[in-house]
C-alpha cells in the first residue's frame, strides 16, 4: 500500500465513523482575511521603502536650467601653400579608408591626388577660395567645430563654469541655456592643474546653481549629474559618491562615482540630493572612450577657489616652500632601518639654496611629518597643502631628523605657473664586484674630490657586487651616511657595515651627479629601493 492510498483509505474510514457536517463560509472568510492580513504585516513594507529611494524630479526641474552646452570651434592651422594638410594621408576614391575620412574629417581636409578637382593636390587647377578678412585686415582660416562639453552658471550676472580642457584650443566658444539662448562667451581664465575654466556671458538674471561643501560629502550618499554626453543635451544620470580624494596623478583629490558620465559631461555639475553642487564631472575612467562605471568630479571647493582667483586677479596663484620629493614612497624597511614610527611621512630629497624652506633650517633627506598638524603620507598630500596656502603665508611643517621631531615654520612664496611639483628619478645600471657583507669596495675621498663634489664626508664607491649591485649601486656614488650615521671614512663605514644586523635592512644616503637618494639592502641579499 503506497502513502497516497493510506491517505485515501485514513480519509474513508474517518468520513464513515462520523457523518460530515456542512462548512460555515462565514467562519472561513474570516480565517482567510486574517490570514493574509498576517502575511502583508509579516512581508516587508514595500510603500516605506520606496519612499526612500531619491526623487531627482524636482531637483532637474529646479536646477536644470543652470546647466549649459558649451561648444567650441578652432580655426585649422594653415598648411603652407601646395602642401595641402600634412596630417592627412594620400588617399584615393577608391580607397577604403577613404569614405571613413571624408565622412569625420572636417570639408577639404582630404588630399586626394587622384581627384583632379581636389585643391589639395598639387597637379589641379588652382581656384581662389573666398577670403575672409576681419577689420585689421588678416585673413583668416574659417571656423570648424573643435568639440562640446557641459558647464553650469556659476553667477547670475554670467559667469559660467567648466573645465579646462572643454575650452583649450578654442577660437570661439558658445553657451546654450536650456531655453535656448544661446550666447558667444569669453574666456576669462583657465587652470590646467585643476582643470577649471571660466566663462563670461553679456547676460544678467541667469538662473544659477546652488552651492555645496564638498568636504562634507560622504561615500555612499546620492548623486546627479546634468550634462551633453555624446551633444545629448541635458541628460540626467544618477549613483552614489564611491570614494573621496581619489588620486588619478593629478593635482586634484577626485570624488569618485557611479553616475553614468560619458565625454560631453566633462564640465557638467554632479549634484547632491539636496541639489547643491558638489563637484565638476572630468574624467572617466575607460579602457575604449565611454563609461564603464568609474567617473571622477572636481571637488566644487577646489573648484570654486579656483574660478575666485581667475575670477578677481585672472591666473591662480599657489604656494611653494622650494623643496623637491622623490616619487617613491619610504618604504617599511627604509623606515625600520631609520628608526621612523609607524605612517613615517614623506622624505624632501632637496632643498633649493636659498629658498624658504633652506632658510627655515630644512635640509635635504629631512622627512615631513605633518603639514599644519595634518599627517602626510604621499608627496602629493604635501604639495596639495602647501599649494593652497596663499604667496606671503605661513606654513608649520612638523620635521623628523635623526630621531628628533620638530616644527618648523616656513614662509610661502608664489609657485611658477608651470612648476612641476613632483619630480621622478631614473637610475643606471650597477657594475662590480664584492669586497664586503654589502657587496661594496670603498675609499676616502680625496680632498680635490670633495672639492669637486662639494662635500665634507662620505666614500667614493670603487667596486659594487652581490647586495649593493642588485640593489643598483654603482662605482662612483658617493655614501654619505649609514642609516643615521653620517660616513666619514671608508674605515668608519666597513665597521659599520661589519656590524650590521644580518635581520635588518640599511639605509644607505647615496649621492650620483646631482641625485641623492636613500637605498636599502640586506647583507643577506634582499634588496629593497626607495
Amino acid at each position: 500500500m503506497n502513502y497516497r492510498n493510506t491517505q485515501k483509505n485514513n480519509v474513508d474510514i474517518a468520513i464513515r465513523a462520523k457523518p460530515a457536517k456542512a462548512v460555515n463560509l462565514k467562519w472561513l472568510a474570516v480565517v482567510f482575511f486574517v490570514a493574509a492580513a498576517a502575511l502583508l504585516l509579516a512581508l516587508p513594507n514595500t510603500s516605506a521603502n520606496a519612499k526612500e529611494l531619491p526623487d531627482f524630479t524636482e531637483l532637474v526641474d529646479k536646477f536644470g536650467p543652470s546647466v549649459v552646452n558649451v561648444s567650441t570651434k578652432a580655426r585649422p592651422q594653415r598648411a603652407p601653400s601646395g602642401q595641402g594638410n600634412p596630417g592627412m594621408p594620400q588617399l584615393d576614391e577608391n580607397d577604403p579608408a577613404y569614405e571613413f575620412f571624408r565622412r569625420f574629417m572636417p570639408p577639404g581636409a582630404i588630399p586626394n591626388p587622384g581627384n583632379p578637382n581636389n585643391p589639395n593636390n598639387p597637379n589641379a587647377p588652382r581656384r581662389k577660395a573666398p577670403k575672409i578678412t576681419p577689420p585689421g585686415g588678416t585673413e583668416e582660416a574659417p571656423l570648424r567645430n573643435l568639440g562640446q562639453g557641459s558647464g553650469f552658471v556659476f553667477s547670475a550676472d554670467g559667469y559660467v563654469l567648466t573645465n579646462a580642457h572643454v575650452v583649450a584650443n578654442a577660437d570661439e566658444v558658445t553657451v546654450t541655456l536650456t531655453d535656448k539662448r544661446e550666447f558667444k562667451a569669453k574666456v576669462i581664465g583657465s587652470d590646467q592643474r585643476t582643470d577649471v575654466a571660466v566663462l563670461k556671458l553679456e547676460a544678467i538674471g541667469l538662473p544659477k546653481v546652488a552651492i555645496g561643501d564638498s568636504d562634507k560629502v560622504r561615500v555612499g550618499e546620492w548623486v546627479m549629474a546634468i550634462g551633453s554626453p555624446f551633444g545629448f543635451e541635458n541628460t540626467v544620470t544618477a549613483g552614489i559618491v564611491s570614494a573621496k580624494t581619489r588620486d588619478t596623478g593629478d593635482f586634484v583629490p577626485f570624488i569618485q562615482t557611479d553616475a553614468a558620465v560619458n565625454p560631453g559631461n566633462s564640465g557638467g555639475p554632479l549634484f547632491n540630493i539636496k541639489g547643491e553642487v558638489i563637484g565638476i564631472n572630468s574624467q572617466i575612467f575607460s579602457g575604449g572612450g565611454g563609461y564603464i562605471g568609474i567617473s571622477f568630479a572636481i571637488p566644487i571647493n577646489t573648484a570654486v577657489d579656483t574660478a575666485n582667483q581667475i575670477i578677481k586677479a585672472g591666473k591662480v596663484a599657489r604656494g611653494r616652500i622650494a623643496i623637491r620629493m622623490g616619487s617613491a614612497p619610504i618604504t617599511d624597511e627604509l623606515a625600520e632601518a631609520l628608526g621612523l614610527p609607524a605612517s613615517p611621512g614623506v622624505m624632501i630629497d632637496e632643498v633649493e639654496e636659498g629658498g624658504p624652506a633652506e632658510k627655515a633650517g630644512i635640509k635635504a633627506r629631512d622627512i615631513i611629518r605633518k603639514v599644519s598638524g595634518i599627517a602626510v603620507k604621499t608627496n602629493i598630500d604635501v604639495v596639495r597643502s602647501i599649494a593652497s596656502k596663499a604667496p606671503g603665508s605661513k606654513v608649520t611643517l612638523t620635521i623628523w631628523r635623526k630621531g628628533v621631531e620638530k616644527d618648523y615654520v616656513v614662509n610661502v612664496v608664489e609657485a611658477p605657473q608651470d612648476l612641476n611639483a613632483v619630480a621622478t628619478k631614473k637610475d643606471t645600471p650597477a657594475t662590480g664586484d664584492d669586497t664586503n657583507r654589502l657587496g661594496l669596495l670603498v675609499k676616502d675621498l680625496s680632498a680635490t674630490e670633495k672639492s669637486d663634489l662639494k662635500l665634507t664626508q662620505g666614500v667614493l664607491v670603487e667596486d659594487v657586487d652581490g647586495p649593493a649591485e642588485r640593489a643598483g649601486l654603482q662605482a662612483g656614488d658617493v655614501i654619505l651616511s649609514f642609516n643615521t650615521t653620517e660616513v666619514k671614512n671608508a674605515k668608519q663605514f666597513n665597521e659599520l657595515v661589519a656590524k650590521a644586523d644580518d635581520k635588518k635592512a640599511v639605509a644607505l644616503l647615496v649621492q650620483r651627479a646631482k641625485d641623492t637618494r636613500y637605498i636599502t639592502l640586506k647583507p643577506d641579499g634582499a634588496v629593497t629601493k626607495k
